[in-house]
């Protein structure tokens, strides 16, 4: 008798371990964006091959220029100036990228004391899958790459720099050498004598900016899909008794579609601000055409962002890391 209700009770069990065979049903809204995501993964995909065939061929071409020319000399004393030249043009050019790099790099230091202060708080990695944990330090890649290549940059903080989120940042080539305050503790741990001065933006503010202040320090939620905590920044701002604000979007262009802008993108329309003092101005040369339902005759012409060339391996993200604005991440207009 007990063998027979051990037998039931670990058939039961045996029940319960097995996966539900039947496959999980996706909404019609769940269906739609997967595919949309699908298309996009496989555009980029074939966009990445395209890129990599064009420099291939481009390299190929160089390579025969240079063979072509080196035989065309009529002696061996002609071949070795060429060689030379060569040479010397080269290392004036390093010599170049060198003196700019360095430029950057001061410029990024003079922020920490004059530049707009501007802080992704990272405290919602609990709340996102690994793949939307990784689209954020995309995101945080581009950040940093539009603020080291900016005339004035800002002074850009990660805050609550911690466990999985962490984890990603570290596993960057050059991530230790990025001029940037990388604070494990929250913001307001971390900024705690300039509470006064934090300002949150959340489209759910009813205070929209007018201006940029330098002595406060913005605050950009590191969310990806958003839609799914409506809300959560303006609850954790007002818990934390700190000022709010929202971009002023809705007063110069309308929405397509998704108003939901990414990290990279609210970080790199600040800068623009800092920059042009044109609100107008930075939503058009930061927000893609495709979210815009209106077009302005007199739209200044859009940072292409393809033309961000690569920079070695000295802490500087490649342009492979920066196409990151099709994930959402925040709502601020």
């Amino acid at each position: 008798m007990e063998g027979e209700k051990e037998t039931k009770q670990n058939g039961q069990n045996t029940l319960e371990n097995q996966p539900d065979s039947q496959p999980t049903t996706l909404s019609k809204n769940a269906k739609k964006k997967l595919l949309k995501q699908q298309k996009w993964e496989a555009k980029k995909a074939e966009k990445k091959a395209q890129t990599k065939e064009q420099k291939k061929k481009e390299g190929e071409r160089k390579r025969k220029e240079w063979e072509e020319k080196l035989s065309s000399c009529a002696s061996e004393e002609e071949r070795l100036k060429l060689i030379e030249s060569r040479r010397e043009l080269r290392k004036e050019r390093m010599g170049k990228r060198a003196e700019e790099k360095e430029e950057k790099t001061q410029r990024l230091r003079k922020a920490k004391e004059f530049g707009l202060n501007i802080v992704i708080d990272l405290e919602f990695a609990d709340l996102m899958t690994d793949s939307e944990i990784h689209s954020l330090v995309q995101q945080i890649i581009y950040c940093y790459a539009v603020n080291r290549r900016c005339a004035s940059p800002g002074h850009l903080w990660l805050t609550g720099c911690s466990g999985e989120m962490e984890n990603q940042l570290q596993r960057l080539s050059g991530f230790d050498r990025w001029i940037i305050e990388k604070e494990s503790q929250s913001y307001i741990e971390a900024l705690q004598d300039q509470k006064e001065n934090l300002v949150y933006l959340t489209a759910d503010s009813e205070t929209a900016l007018d201006e940029l202040d330098l002595k406060k320090i913005y605050i950009v939620g590191g969310l990806v899909d958003r839609n799914r905590w409506k809300g959560l920044t303006m609850k954790k701002a007002n818990e934390q008794g700190i000022q709010t604000a929202k971009l002023p979007i809705s007063s110069y262009l309308k929405m397509s579609s998704s108003q939901v802008l990414t990290v990279n993108q609210v970080v790199e329309i600040l800068l623009k601000f800092v920059e042009t003092k044109d609100w107008k101005a930075s939503f058009f040369q930061v927000i893609p055409q495709r979210k815009r339902g209106e077009t302005d005759p007199e739209e200044p012409e859009r940072v292409d962002r393809e033309e961000l060339e690569d920079e070695d391996d000295e802490g500087e993200p490649s342009e492979k890391k920066k196409q990151c604005d099709e994930v959402p991440s925040a709502q601020l207009n």
